[in-house]
């Protein structure tokens, strides 16, 4: 309904048109990440029009890169927990990540940052609804794709897509878009991928829950580092 107006320090407000029913999608493969990424390809391209210098900090599972100098951005409560519960390479992947995405130079867009399947309504296999634009993010393009390419097929529980799925989501971005990704881009999307699960892993070791993210992510990151060339 409105464009998203900065009032104040980190505060941008916002309005939606609610729009009820459609279907949740609740499966992943090559053929949903076409999909899902010719969608973002299509939003993305309207919000050009909005200027990057609107949001505020991206939300935590975009937020690899905050002004404290620490890992990960500051949440009072959750940095109160025992942090021992985290596993050491959970660091590890998230420092080589941090290190990565804060080297580029790349231009800022404005982006929907929180790109899962939850968040997505669908009739058959035609868009219906895209909720949650609260968490509009100001990043490199190759950025926001990366990361979504990374969560796209998350639902109620949150986890990391296949790298064959990422890969053709990266790739259906690109075609959508009719624009081929440089190599540094290419490379940033790599990076990006494994935020949003690293943020997952953190939580469910935290809160002692189902290591769903933390096990996808322990398996991938090697060749998910590997492509994104991290330090």
């Amino acid at each position: 309904m409105t464009g998203a107006d900065l009032l104040g320090p980190g505060l941008v407000i916002s309005a939606e048109t609610w729009i009820p029913g459609g279907e949740m999608y609740s499966g992943e493969g090559v053929s949903f990440a076409d999909r899902s990424a010719r969608l973002l390809a299509g939003l993305m391209e309207i919000l050009e029009s909005q200027s990057p210098t609107g949001p505020g900090a991206p939300p935590p599972w975009m937020h690899w890169n905050p002004p404290t100098g620490g890992l990960w951005p500051t949440n009072p409560e959750i940095d109160a927990m025992n942090q021992d519960l985290v596993p050491g390479h959970v660091h590890d992947i998230a420092r080589s990540v941090s290190e990565r995405l804060t080297q580029g130079v790349l231009p800022l867009v404005v982006g929907h940052g929180d790109w899962e399947s939850q968040n997505l309504r669908w009739q058959g296999d035609l868009p219906w609804a895209v909720h949650d634009w609260d968490s509009l993010v100001a990043l490199p393009d190759a950025a926001i794709v990366g990361a979504a390419s990374g969560a796209f097929a998350s639902t109620a529980t949150p986890t990391l897509a296949t790298i064959e799925s990422s890969e053709k989501f990266i790739d259906s971005y690109q075609q959508a878009r009719g624009r081929r990704f440089t190599e540094e881009e290419q490379e940033v999307a790599w990076a990006a991928s494994l935020w949003p699960a690293l943020h997952n892993a953190r939580g469910e070791s935290l809160f002692q829950s189902p290591p769903v993210a933390l096990d996808a992510l322990t398996c991938q990151a090697p060749e998910r580092l590997q492509r994104a060339r991290t330090p």
